[in-house]
């Protein structure tokens, strides 16, 4: 039998859907749902044409894409900065205090004093002035645009020195080799991989030499026989020889000890470097971005870059950005969640774990057994490297159902569930967990268990 010839018409399934679904994203479903249908037959996996299935199937489809694909998701996995989860979440007082800036018109680029057309970035520089005394400050997208920018204005056809030990890669296969590379800067490694030293950086310095950079081992940490030449001393051999000297500082901590003991952005600044740059979301605890802060020749040489123009923030994201720098400058640390996240003292994640256990039990005992534990995780997103953070956690042992089989179904419950597995356990890390989570993940756990009993 011709598989091909039962697939129903079009514009018959068209007829089976009322007029409260929009049409454009109707087609666009049925199109995806037959495409998959005609895909199983010529794959031989199906022998039949089971015409409910594929109208179910279209009608899962047409709602994914009216709800949208990116969506809250709760974080159990203990892991404050988690990469793929978003980073720094964001206090909800900031988002209420933007609310007029970003749904009505705004002055992002509109001088009120004088009447005429401003700057965009003037209104976090003064904030980032006070927070690190540097002379000026530009923000980008994020902090490989920073990398990219400045080496291409002021490296470009020019040799810059960093340490093979800091040649890192990020998330995505992203390599600083690369981007330099790309911004038209020639890039000359020194020392080795485990060691470098004051004179690796002296001897590779030519006439063609205009930067020394220090990169942030985001993501990694050599240990052993190593040795690197410290953070101070980097703008010290700079200045020696009439070099830049750019520390790429990645995470961008303000307060000193959260998460980790890594230097802060004012701290590096403090040390002499000619510009300085880090991430918005991670230690920072801000929105996406790109924060270059530095001599004020330096940053208005940036600002003539033409690429500059491809790379400007949003008004949503100097909003934000502005909003964090106001709440650190006003001490106001509790609306910045990634930093209270972290800073969560174990005596509150000890109480916030006994009253997670206590509303799962009471729901739950049935399928698993429920007790609360001392366990490590990490801050995330390329900061503090192997810096393993105490927690308390739910640990979760199931008594009837395949573990890996919940998680699954934790994934997909209306608001994911994101958890972490080990030795065949579930464990709700409640570092991560805000408390009005707490049922939602009751419910989540019902929910699943319901799905495979």
């Amino acid at each position: 039998m011709d598989l091909y010839r039962n697939i129903p018409r079009k514009d018959k399934l068209l007829s089976l859907f009322n007029d409260d679904y929009a049409k454009t994203i109707l087609n666009y479903a049925i199109d995806q749902e037959l495409s998959n249908l005609r895909k199983l037959i010529a794959d031989n996996k199906i022998h039949k044409i089971d015409e409910q299935l594929l109208i179910k199937n279209i009608d899962k489809r047409y709602n994914e894409l009216i709800s949208g694909s990116l969506k809250r998701v709760v974080n159990a996995t203990g892991i404050v900065l988690h990469t793929n989860l978003g980073r720094a979440p964001l206090s909800e007082d900031f988002i209420h205090n933007i609310k007029d800036i970003v749904s009505r018109y705004s002055n992002l680029e509109y001088d009120l004093e004088k009447g005429v057309r401003g700057e965009r970035y003037h209104h976090v520089v003064e904030y980032l002035k006070i927070i690190t005394n540097c002379e000026d400050a530009l923000v980008v997208n994020n902090n490989a645009a920073a990398v990219f920018l400045i080496n291409n204005t002021f490296n470009k056809g020019k040799k810059v020195i960093i340490s093979r030990g800091e040649l890192v890669e990020i998330g995505g296969s992203f390599r600083i080799p690369e981007v330099i590379a790309n911004s038209g800067a020639i890039l000359k490694e020194v020392g080795t991989t485990n060691k470098t030293k004051i004179s690796d950086y002296e001897n590779a310095i030519d006439e063609d030499t205009t930067m020394i950079i220090k990169i942030h081992k985001s993501n990694y940490a050599i240990i052993g026989f190593t040795d690197e030449v410290p953070y101070r001393e980097i703008p010290k051999i700079a200045q020696k020889f009439g070099l830049l000297s750019y520390c790429d500082l990645g995470s961008g901590s303000i307060i000193p000890g959260i998460g980790c003991n890594e230097p802060t952005l004012s701290e590096i600044y403090n040390y002499g470097y000619d510009l300085v740059s880090c991430s918005g979301d991670k230690l920072f605890g801000s929105v996406q971005a790109g924060i270059i802060i530095g001599k004020k020749k330096l940053i208005e040489k940036l600002k003539k870059n033409q690429l500059l123009r491809m790379l400007r923030v949003d008004k949503i994201t100097l909003s934000l950005l502005q909003e964090t720098l106001k709440a650190y400058l006003t001490d106001s640390y509790n609306n910045i969640r990634s930093v209270n996240l972290l800073g969560t003292p174990l005596t509150d994640l000890l109480k916030k774990a006994k009253k997670l256990k206590r509303i799962l039990n009471r729901h739950l005992s049935d399928y698993f057994d429920f007790e609360t534990k001392e366990i490590t995780s990490y801050t995330g997103g390329g900061s503090c490297p192997m810096h393993e953070i105490k927690s308390y956690a739910v640990i979760c042992k199931s008594k009837k159902i395949d573990i890996n089989k919940i998680e699954n179904f934790l994934r997909k419950y209306h608001i994911p569930v994101i958890i972490r597995l080990v030795d065949n356990k579930i464990v709700l890390d409640v570092r991560t967990i805000f408390e009005d989570e707490f049922v939602l993940i009751k419910d989540a756990l019902v929910w699943a268990t319901n799905q495979l009993s």
